[in-house]
Order: C-alpha cells, then structure tokens, then sequence
C-alpha cells in the first residue's frame, strides 16, 4: 500500500494529542504467534483466526452490556480455537498463556525513533487500548516504551471496547480535548474506521496483513511503518 496524506490544508494542522493503538501498532505480536501457534499443534497460521475471535467476542460483550478483561476474552477464544482443532485447554491455562505472551512483546524496530521524533516536534502521545490498565503498563514497561508517553488510557473505565464509539469519546473527554482535536494512530482497519466515525482524525499503519475497511472514510495518512507515517506528522503546522 502506498504511503499517502491528503492535500488539505486543514488536515495539515496538527492534532492536540496523538492516541496510540498498542498491540501491532507499537508492539510486534511475533512472540504471541509462537505461543499461540505452540499451543495449537504447531499452527501458527491460526494467529489471526485467534485475534479475530478475539476482537468478535469483546464486542459481543461489550453490544450485551457486559464486560470481561479482554485478556480473558482473550485467553476464551484461545479455548475456541482450540477447540476447534480438537484440542483442550483449560481457562487457567489459556489465561498463563495469553498474559505471558501479550505481557512481554517488543516494539516494532522503528517505534522508538519514531515516538522519539514525535516527542522532539512537541507531540502529546497517550497509549489507547482494550487491554486493561495493569496490562498495559506492564506491556510499557517491558517494551521500554513507558518514557515516551504523556498517558497510558485503557478503555475498561468506559466497560466497553473499541471500535464504540463511547470509547473513543471518553478518551478526548479524558484528555480535555475534543473529539476533532484527536488523532488515532493503529495498525488495524476497524480501529481506525471506529475512529473516524466519532469525529477523530486518524493514520493507519498498513503492517503486513492489515487493511483499512473500504466503507469507512478516509484516512488522512496511510503510512506502511510508523516512522513513514511520523514524517508525514512533524510537517503539519
């Protein structure tokens, strides 16, 4: 996918803060996907299909009016996945195994000069995920990412995930900001499509598998790394 930024001049003016997505936005899920795929029989390939269940099954909870930590959910549609392939695992041990390996990811080999180069243009940077609040720094804290960060948001104050738009929503009240002063950053099409549709601007990193959602508006930048897309950013007024 070609790296892009639209014309506009009005798009040129910098967002107030920048609202990261974390997991394969800053952080590689490679470790995950030998967990995962080890627990599976060697199946690696079924990585997605587990995100996906993942991503399906919080917001089947969260459109019910309920809430779970998404590393249960997570750790849940382990389970199915599993199952599926004629294998058992129980919920401690898809619990052991998902917060392991999500809690000891390292970031993408260009996020720290990226986020560094964000910091010296005068950014505002917040982490903003699903995973929850204890997650989340200690994702930080073993990536090393903590220091370049104005805020860590996880969206279990709201009892609902993203993409709803409460979500992003409670995220611009949080930072004082309105909604068209926000900007989300993320490497998935259904975050950044969330996103949009609650009036944030937004870039999508295009990693390998990803895809922005084409009934969705458009996104300003599309960028194939960070650091494409960070270039872009510290030209804006």
């Amino acid at each position: 996918m070609t790296d892009t930024s639209k014309n506009n001049i009005s798009e040129k003016i910098r967002p107030k803060v920048l609202f990261f997505d974390v997991n394969e936005t800053l952080l590689d899920l490679t470790v995950v996907k030998k967990q995962v795929g080890k627990v599976l029989g060697g199946r690696e390939d079924l990585l997605p299909l587990w995100f996906t269940t993942m991503l399906q099954y919080s917001l089947v909870t969260s459109a019910s009016g309920q809430y779970q930590a998404f590393g249960h959910i997570g750790a849940a549609a382990l389970q199915m996945v599993a199952a599926n392939q004629d294998i058992t695992i129980t919920e401690k041990e898809a619990r052991t195994i998902i917060a392991e390996s999500m809690g000891n990811l390292p970031p993408h080999p260009e996020v720290k000069e990226a986020l560094t180069a964000l910091r010296n243009a005068g950014y505002t940077l917040v982490a903003f995920t699903n995973s929850s609040k204890d997650g989340l720094k200690k994702q930080f804290e073993s990536a090393g990412l903590t220091e370049y960060f104005d805020g860590l948001l996880s969206v279990e104050e709201t009892g609902k995930f993203k993409p709803f738009t409460d979500t992003y929503t409670w995220g611009a009240k949080k930072m004082g900001i309105r909604p068209e002063e926000c900007m989300l950053i993320a490497a998935h099409g259904w975050d950044v499509a969330g996103a949009l549709w609650a009036g944030w601007r937004a870039a999508f990193i295009s990693r390998s598998g990803q895809q922005s959602y084409p009934l969705a508006p458009k996104t300003e930048i599309v960028a194939s790394d960070l650091k494409k897309a960070v270039d872009i950013l510290v030209t804006y007024n």
